[in-house]
């Protein structure tokens, strides 16, 4: 892992070069706007969907730990409608300390997952995809052809820490919540790519997104297209009065279903009596600006065509997958993990760490992984500044050692020194959200992250070599990876993530038990004209009886 870790220092910081020659920044430009530079998938790591071949997509590694609860059910409109209740966390009283545990530090976004259409997206084989319709399903391994796909996520953002667009928080003390859809602009056949002029309109990367915060009006605050992305305005919380926000604690409902004008999005918070403030809404339609790249490979063209997303299957099952996705899943709650370290200083030429990082008592040098970093004087809130003695900074980019606060004891546990869990149901699909999804999995993105294609230890084709819990790059295991249990929550079966929660019903054996074996699965080898080939990108517990 060391070696993955020197490698990846090289990559982005070239990255970050490219960025700052392009006009992204100077190279006297504070961290977080550095870090803000690109808001396409290549730097703003944390949003993005995590890709199945990051090496033809990015040429280096690119993404984040993933751990998820799948949910499936052969009910019709199961895959594009569906409901959560959901209790948000709330963070430690009193003054800051790098010892406890806080939303922001475990998981920069906790989102609910479902696959959509998208003509002009990967495999780039046919223009056809049906909404709502199983007819999509496709097994790399028979065929050559495949409508296109995107992935949608409906993001929650902790609150406290530095401002997005550039960090991950939308305010000091409050929740915000945003619906992004990703999407992949590569031939799966030819090896084919979007243009690298256009490439580098949207943001750096051919994996690309649309991008809305949830509003009071259902409006976006600016143009959430990838090609009319503003970060004043579409990545601003604070440029509208009209982004919506939930206190910490706060019981809400989340809805999501396929309407005539796209995918709409309704999260209702119950715990606040004002109707003016209590609903934030996004409905990802060509009205409200949602659009996608035209595939044009050649040339220097650049074009965003008006559109309207709509949920791809019409159930949910181990089938109906994004078949670009380093995960599987179409129905899905994942807790995304491994952005965040402790820094001792700051390089604002490259955006880096340059003095120690780790949590307290296992500090050592910087290394490769530790870039999209910010002082803590850059922080929401000013009571998460850490005191004299205390580490002055932290980093947000993946975390490929497995050492910061995300492999440690910074999780939920019942202590009041630790955030509270992220608590939701399982969803229920049908006309009055009553019906229940029968089975649920675990999935792991973990052998992604370790491959050997990418420095790491672990071989995607044999499996030799991957490993959970993660092995840091000191050469040992990690010292926690996060795990779900369902627990009673006020008398309702809930799901949270975290380590020992209060009220646990059920742990499943924790994080080496309940994620399941290696699961090998059929993707398209980029550029081979349809050959396909099983590869390992996940752990998986397999469809399990859902009892929550």
């Amino acid at each position: 892992m060391k070696q993955r870790r020197v490698f990846s220092l090289l990559l982005v910081g070239a990255l970050m070069t490219a960025i700052l020659v392009s006009g992204g920044g100077s190279a006297g430009a504070s961290s977080s706007e550095n870090y803000a530079a690109s808001h396409g998938c290549a730097s703003s790591l944390v949003l993005c969907t995590e890709v199945q071949d990051p090496q033809s997509v990015f040429g280096h590694y690119v993404g984040h730990d993933e751990p998820s609860v799948l949910f499936y059910s052969n009910t019709p409109g199961s895959g594009n409608h569906m409901q959560y209740n959901v209790t948000l966390p709330t963070e430690p009283a009193g003054p800051f300390s790098d010892s406890n545990g806080y939303s922001a530090e475990v998981s920069p976004a906790f989102w609910f997952g479902m696959a959509m259409c998208d003509t002009q997206s990967y495999p780039e084989s046919s223009s056809v995809c049906t909404p709502d319709s199983d007819s999509n399903i496709v097994n790399p391994a028979d065929t050559k052809h495949a409508p296109g796909a995107a992935f949608m996520e409906l993001q929650f953002y902790p609150p406290g820490f530095a401002s997005q667009f550039a960090g991950i928080s939308c305010d000091a003390t409050k929740w915000c919540v945003a619906l992004t859809i990703d999407s992949l602009s590569e031939n799966a056949f030819t090896g084919q790519q979007l243009n690298p002029t256009c490439t580098a309109e949207v943001g750096g990367s051919i994996e690309y997104r649309n991008f809305a915060y949830l509003t009071m009006s259902g409006t976006p605050i600016g143009p959430p297209g990838p090609l009319d992305f503003q970060f004043i305005g579409s990545g601003d919380p604070h440029s509208s009065a009209d982004t919506f926000y939930m206190n910490q604690g706060d019981n809400i409902t989340v809805s999501l279903s396929d309407t005539p004008n796209g995918l709409q999005t309704i999260v209702h918070d119950n715990s606040n009596p004002d109707p003016a403030t209590n609903t934030g809404t996004m409905t990802a339609s060509a009205a409200n600006g949602f659009g996608q790249m035209k595939f044009l490979p050649s040339g220097h063209a650049c074009q965003q065509l008006p559109y309207t997303f709509h949920p791809m299957y019409s159930t949910s099952t181990p089938q109906t997958r994004v078949l670009w996705a380093a995960h599987d899943y179409n129905v899905a709650m994942d807790a995304e993990t491994g952005h965040f370290d402790f820094c001792s200083s700051i390089d604002p030429n490259f955006n880096g760490c340059n003095g120690t990082e780790g949590i307290p008592g296992d500090q050592e040098p910087a290394d490769g992984e530790d870039f999209g970093c910010f002082s803590d004087a850059q922080n929401a809130n000013p009571a998460y500044v850490a005191p004299p003695g205390q580490d002055a900074a932290y980093c947000l980019l993946s975390n490929v050692g497995f050492d910061g606060t995300s492999y440690n004891n910074y999780w939920p546990n019942g202590t009041g020194t630790n955030a509270t869990a992220f608590l939701f149901s399982s969803p229920k699909t049908g006309a009055n959200d009553t019906t229940p999804y029968p089975q649920f999995a675990f999935e792991a993105d973990l052998p992604a992250i370790e491959s050997n294609a990418t420095g790491g230890p672990c071989d995607n084709v044999t499996g030799v070599g991957c490993t959970n819990p993660p092995v840091t790059d000191d050469g040992s295991p990690a010292n926690f990876y996060p795990y779900f249990s369902t627990v009673d929550n006020g008398g309702a079966c809930n799901w949270g993530a975290g380590s020992t929660l209060p009220n646990t019903i059920n742990d499943f054996g924790g994080s080496a038990a309940e994620f399941g074996s290696l699961l090998a699965e059929p993707y398209w080898l980029t550029g081979q004209h349809g050959k396909a080939a099983n590869f390992i990108e996940n752990y998986n517990s397999g469809p399990l009886t859902n009892t929550c």
